[in-house]
């Protein structure tokens, strides 16, 4: 494009150089009054450049907007405003935003030959009109993909505004008018979306329009989105895996940017190396059908136990979880702490005590004068069993038949690490190591327990401290925990005298 000052004076005026569709209506609306017929109206070339570094004028001028006498010449009657369909100009606003070297040119010309009497030009049968309409196709495409595959990235309250962040890469200039969409669906919660070339931005009361504000989706982080893998995974079946109707509903473009996109290859290449055929297993299992009075023991058939802790299917816990968390600390350590279960941060950290309890349990080890690195850490149930409390997984307790199918990896444990004394800490943990529901937290407190050639001893879970509203209570349970781990220490020294403590 030319610069505005080299607009002739045959367009009758100078129309502010077209950055968009409103502006180009302005420069052809200019160019139809002075008769400038297409082929002698000059909109630039897209080579590198801004495609509109001016405005259009009539082929031919020379730098300084000169023109030879034409019919377009200065004395041209301006003459009345044409008057278009609106369907016609609601074709030409979608075909402005598809991404093409002449489209400001051909949509020009297209109006040319309606206003002077070409009907036939909105129609798909004419060769302008195709076009047309398969340009306006492709951009309403666009925009169905950009609602459809948009994924908004949740940032950390800290991050401050705005609180929703989306990358995407449009192959048209679709972006303002998807924006309106997500004004009207996002409501007054403040939102980003970004693309290469642009980003718009919505504070819950305004649009602003901006360039480009981010390098691609790699600064893009957000907490829930190990959640949603895990739920995605949970709802993925294999039996029905169609890899190629899965690429043509969602075109490769799209996977790269959408968060479940890393793990759909390994999903694919899992149900087509075997993992189609026992998809269903599962639900089938737990269909109804008769009763058959036998016990459980009985009713197993022989199977293989699984070697590694990431392979557990003893019970259902770890459809909703994560990934397991294994026990951590020496190889050999002369005492072992068992806690209950995983909460959310260890389940997304895959390491035990590493959330609010964890750094409660560190200060009562601190209180105790026993180093960390020196015990084993571990719980009795692997998985984090949890409930959905809004946007929160809140922490529920394992029923006996978890705590049992777990035990198989607790005895593990235990033979490896060979400990002296092991500290239960809750009503979970003790029922674990003794394998018995029926024992108590509050008859076994302060009292060591001989097993398997082992100490127990009973302590509180730090999660019970943290939960107790009153500040006296809190401190009573704090400084039981800390008398149990003295009490640990000590036994570590006590013979193994039969009849001494309580038997289990």
């Amino acid at each position: 494009m030319k610069p505005a000052a080299d607009v002739p004076a045959a367009t009758g005026g100078q129309p502010p150089a077209p950055y968009g569709f409103a502006e180009w209506r302005m420069a052809a609306r200019v160019l139809l009054k002075a008769g400038v017929p297409p082929e002698a109206a000059d909109w630039g070339r897209a080579d590198g450049g801004d495609l509109f570094s001016g405005a259009p004028r009539a082929a031919g001028a020379d730098d300084n907007g000169a023109e030879p006498s034409s019919p377009s010449s200065p004395t041209a009657p301006p003459g009345p405003a044409a008057r278009i369909p609106r369907a016609l100009m609601d074709m030409l606003q979608s075909a402005a935003c598809f991404r093409a070297p002449d489209r400001w040119a051909f949509l020009y010309r297209v109006l040319w030959r309606w206003t002077h009497g070409e009907h036939d030009v909105q129609s798909p049968a004419d060769p302008d009109g195709a076009r047309l309409h398969g340009m306006v196709k492709a951009v309403r495409r666009e925009e169905h993909d950009m609602h459809a595959y948009i994924r908004f990235r949740e940032r950390p309250p800290e991050a401050g505004d705005p609180r929703f962040v989306a990358w995407f890469e449009p192959r048209h200039d679709v972006l303002p008018q998807v924006a309106e969409h997500f004004v009207a669906r996002m409501g007054k919660r403040s939102w980003m979306i970004a693309t290469p070339d642009a980003s718009v931005l919505w504070d819950g009361a305004t649009l602003h329009h901006a360039g480009p504000l981010m390098a691609g989706p790699a600064e893009l982080e957000d907490q829930g989105e190990a959640l949603w893998l895990t739920y995605y995974r949970s709802i993925f079946n294999p039996a029905r895996v169609n890899a190629q109707l899965m690429q043509s509903h969602i075109p490769s473009r799209f996977w790269k940017n959408l968060p479940e996109g890393a793990i759909v290859p390994s999903l694919v290449s899992q149900a087509e190396l075997g993992a189609r055929k026992i998809g269903q297993v599962a639900t089938v299992g737990r269909r109804g059908g008769a009763t058959i009075r036998v016990s459980a023991e009985a009713a197993q058939p022989e199977r293989e136990q699984p070697s590694r802790l990431d392979e557990c299917r003893r019970c259902e816990l770890w459809q909703y979880a994560t990934q397991a968390v294994g026990g951590e600390g020496p190889k050999r350590s002369p005492i072992m702490v068992v806690g209950e279960q995983p909460g959310d941060q260890e389940d997304l950290a895959g390491q035990p005590f590493v959330g609010p309890a964890g750094k409660l349990l560190d200060q009562v080890f601190a209180q105790a004068e026993l180093d960390r690195k020196s015990v084993y850490l571990t719980n009795a149930v692997k998985h984090f069993k949890w409930e959905p409390r809004g946007k929160r997984r809140l922490h529920k307790t394992p029923v006996q038949r978890e705590i049992e199918a777990c035990h198989y990896w607790l005895e593990k444990e235990l033979a490896a690490v060979k400990p002296m004394v092991i500290v239960a800490m809750g009503a979970t943990a003790l029922k674990s190591v003794l394998r018995k529901s029926t024992v108590t937290l509050k008859d076994s407190l302060g009292k060591p327990i001989r097993h398997d050639g082992a100490w127990v001893v009973t302590i509180y879970h730090p999660s019970y401290v943290l939960r107790v509203p009153d500040e006296a209570a809190k401190h009573e349970a704090f400084a039981v925990m800390v008398k149990g781990l003295r009490l640990a220490q000590e036994l570590l020294d006590r013979p193994d005298v039969a009849g001494e403590g309580n038997q289990a």
